[in-house]
């Protein structure tokens, strides 16, 4: 489990996605069509302009007031209109499925009446608004190669994004070295998946 994480290289940013799981939560919605550090400086954007990251507060807040809130430049995202609806979409989510507190995804029993295995929880992270497989496996993958949260089976529900000293995602980036190894990993990715496509 790391002590502090390191996701977006600004302390005050970092230090909010350790304390506060929704936050991170948050931030992992928005890691989309956006560079990785600043999706995830996401969060402190919003607490900073609309005073709390509490679900509740966040589901029944004024669309329209929200979006502003979203979108006044430095924007929480590039699309950042549609990304207040995702925001508000999961914070709805969380205080109706799970009564206003997140950890409550890996930490709820499990069909088993037992804690969740990783399978369950990338289930239970795929029905959130705006997330899917991918998304929920990279979450699970960041969880617990970061937040000590390792329910049984967890580096197979997340695929190889739970691989350990991969460099796939933004589960293993841990400082700015990281950071461009991962982005590195991405766009050869990209390249190859460009090139298979050229040649079929």
């Amino acid at each position: 489990m790391t002590d502090r994480l390191w996701l977006t290289g600004d302390p005050d940013s970092d230090q909010l996605l350790t304390d506060d799981f929704f936050a991170l939560a948050l931030a992992m919605l928005l890691d989309q069509q956006y560079p990785m550090e600043h999706a995830f400086a996401g969060p402190r954007k919003i607490v900073d302009r609309f005073g709390t990251l509490d679900p509740a507060r966040i589901a029944d807040a004024d669309p329209d007031e929200f979006v502003e809130m979203a979108t006044t430049p430095p924007a929480i995202h590039r699309y950042g209109r549609s990304m207040a609806g995702r925001v508000q979409a999961v914070a709805r989510a969380v205080v109706d499925d799970y009564d206003g507190d997140v950890a409550r995804i890996w930490t709820d029993p499990g069909a088993s009446g037992e804690a969740p295995t990783g399978a369950e929880v990338v289930e239970r992270l795929n029905a959130l608004p705006g997330f899917g497989t991918q998304k929920a496996q990279i979450f699970l993958a960041l969880l617990g190669k970061q937040r000590g949260v390792e329910p049984a089976g967890w580096r197979e529900a997340a695929g190889h994004y739970g691989d350990d000293g991969s460099r796939r995602s933004i589960a293993d980036v841990t400082s700015a070295g990281t950071l461009q190894e991962v982005r590195a990993f991405k766009k050869a990715q990209k390249a190859a998946a460009k090139e298979a496509k050229a040649k079929a």
